[in-house]
């Protein structure tokens, strides 16, 4: 299980950066063979990222290392990469040699509201642009964190009358002095896009629940309804138009749509919820508004995570 080797590797003071939402339950042949990501991903890179070797069984049952336990391993093919990600097709991974990181043990984190769904994606490339580099920043629509919150019984942060969509944001240091510097890049940056009272976590609890929040959506979905999610991947400064879309494609269509991922990599979660849809148009239209979906995306310079 992901957390278990991140658990255990902050008892030493070292960090494995690779932070799926699902860490609790996904293990890490799967992050391997899927090339997970995650929130952190934003400033850490995603699995592949964090690979040095693999051993690998081919199909004839001839077992390989695709690298070399160095930092450094410019020779031949890039055997490694081609692996990860790779989905079982290429063979089967027995054993990973991992890079860690030393551990930041300073976080600041901000729960950030806004009145408009676009306007907080608009805010995600200005951030970057501003010279800021989050360790995570995580996009909500509203309805998602309804849904969250109910799921979870939790329902902290109150949510406000006009609250229609949330940053979370953090940022991270080796020294109780190095997050500051990151807010104060960020936050005159979220007040030029309309942010409301931003909500910064004082302990560590506050910041696990808000966390905690966050990582149960993709359940609170799947507890909801019958759904299907669609994963895509935009340029940040994108992300408006692709939101745009997904819910002009709802409107057109007659469906219902919870948005939400890593907003910092451009990553956006669809899930499209089928409610009371009948047959035809869950089997058949919906198979037209994903394809007009995916085009846009593409047309967008994004592509299918």
């Amino acid at each position: 299980i992901t957390e278990e080797l991140s658990n255990a590797a902050a008892e030493h003071g070292l960090m494995y950066a690779v932070d799926p939402a699902s860490r609790g339950t996904c293990t890490l042949g799967g992050n391997l063979a899927e090339n997970s990501g995650g929130p952190r991903a934003v400033k850490y890179g995603v699995t592949k990222d964090w690979v040095l070797n693999l051993e690998v069984v081919l199909a004839d049952g001839t077992v390989i290392e695709t690298g070399a336990n160095t930092l450094k391993n410019s020779t031949g093919y890039n055997l490694t990469q081609l692996m990860v990600g790779s989905e079982g097709t290429l063979g089967v991974i027995t054993r990973a040699t991992l890079k860690l990181l030393p551990l930041p043990r300073h976080q600041a984190l901000m729960l950030v509201p806004f009145t408009s769904a676009e306007s907080a994606c608009a805010a995600v490339a200005a951030i970057f642009q501003a010279g800021a580099m989050p360790s995570a920043l995580e996009f909500m629509e509203r309805d998602a964190v309804v849904l969250a919150q109910e799921f979870t019984g939790n329902h902290e942060p109150a949510l406000g009358p006009e609250d229609a969509a949330h940053l979370l944001i953090e940022v991270d240091g080796f020294a109780p002095e190095d997050p500051m510097p990151q807010c104060e890049r960020i936050l005159p940056v979220l007040e030029a896009h309309g942010a409301g009272a931003v909500l910064f976590a004082e302990s560590a609890a506050e910041k696990d629940a808000l966390w905690f929040l966050r990582r149960r959506v993709g359940e609170a979905v799947k507890a909801a309804s019958t759904y299907k999610e669609e994963d895509t991947v935009v340029p940040r400064g994108e992300l408006p138009r692709l939101l745009h879309k997904v819910k002009a494609l709802g409107t057109k269509h007659g469906f219902r749509s919870i948005c939400y991922g890593h907003a910092g990599d451009g990553n956006l979660h669809i899930n499209i919820l089928r409610d009371d849809l009948d047959e035809a148009t869950w089997n058949d239209t919906l198979t037209w508004a994903i394809r007009e979906l995916f085009a846009e995306v593409v047309a967008l310079g994004g592509t299918l995570s």
